[in-house]
């Protein structure tokens, strides 16, 4: 049966090709909220999977392909009074500001979804999305960019120096710019992978650490990976970790997550598949455990989360072992 939702998604494609100067006009109007709230912690639901074309989840290639579905599974997540707010293209981003879904939420701006997943110019990860002045123009709350590091590809260098002018132009509005970085390679059927070894992530994470002329609204989104506490002795900055390795049971994610969220470096979660296309397909209870471990009560240890109802959560890579 049709819900309340279905008729406003309904309604989008109307709105747009009648008032697309409404896009503009919600943007200006919505209500905004400080980046961090009084916990100083952050839940974020990654969305911008599609506009890199990898739609595939636990093996259901398809499986992100209706807009309709992901909206419905966003709704579902951005419910939760925990969830901060949600990491989108353009496209994605303004669907759910005309379903009223944003207000008092963090809405970041994917920068760069040039490098499609699989493509022979993978690495060459173009800034196709979001600039920094139209992040700023439309009151957004900061800008991400993937930034895959290669020694063997000649086009990693064009995606640092886009990387390097994004930083300063994010610092230049006082827009938070959160980069995640990869040491990446290509392996030996030619496939794009990402080494989320300790010290590849290390690596990574000194050379994303450097870019830009300032580092004071730089953050970091990386992966959890084994000897964490190493990883994070490699920086100062503010970081937020992504989904879990997608060939790792939920519940061990989860632990995962736990854990690293002790270290005094890591702010949060950004994830995406994970939390809206579940094991279970629970959309709900699967953000309800992440919200309890970025935001726990008071009268709740950091680690005392909700038993786990799912059956082992995997998610297909797409071109790595992330959420990019």
């Amino acid at each position: 049966m049709p819900t309340d939702l279905d008729s406003r998604i309904a309604e989008l494609t109307h709105r747009r090709a009648t008032h697309p100067e409404a896009i503009g006009d919600a943007w200006a109007t919505r209500t905004r909220r400080p980046l961090l709230p009084d916990d100083g912690r952050l839940l974020i639901v990654a969305a911008d999977h599609p506009a890199r074309g990898a739609l595939a989840v636990a093996g259901h290639a398809r499986a992100m392909s209706s807009r309709r579905g992901l909206l419905h599974r966003l709704a579902t997540a951005l419910a939760h009074p925990d969830v901060d707010g949600v990491l989108g293209t353009a496209d994605l981003l303004d669907d759910l500001l005309l379903l009223g879904l944003l207000d008092g939420k963090l809405a970041i701006g994917s920068m760069n979804r040039g490098g499609l997943a699989g493509a022979s110019y993978e690495l060459d990860d173009r800034f196709t999305g979001y600039s920094a002045s139209a992040l700023a123009r439309q009151g957004l709350d900061g800008g991400k960019m993937l930034t895959r590091i290669s020694l063997a590809d000649p086009a990693c260098v064009s995606v640092l120096h886009a990387a390097s002018q994004a930083v300063t132009d994010l610092a230049a509005h006082r827009l938070p710019a959160l980069i995640e970085p990869f040491w990446s390679g290509r392996d030996e059927t030619g496939q794009l992978c990402n080494f989320l070894d300790p010290d590849s992530v290390i690596r990574s994470v000194h050379v994303a650490a450097g870019l830009g002329s300032t580092s004071a609204y730089t953050w970091l989104k990386l992966p959890v990976v084994p000897d964490m506490e190493r990883v994070l002795d490699a920086t100062t900055l503010p970081v937020l970790l992504l989904g879990g390795d997608p060939g790792v049971p939920g519940a061990t994610t989860y632990d995962d997550w736990a854990a690293a969220l002790h270290h005094h470096h890591v702010r949060g979660l950004v994830v995406g598949r994970a939390l809206l296309y579940p094991g279970d397909d629970d959309v709900a209870a699967a953000v309800a455990r992440a919200a309890a471990l970025v935001h726990p009560r008071s009268d709740r240890p950091l680690g005392d989360i909700p038993p786990d109802p799912a059956a082992p959560t995997q998610v297909t890579p797409e071109g790595h072992g992330g959420m990019a």
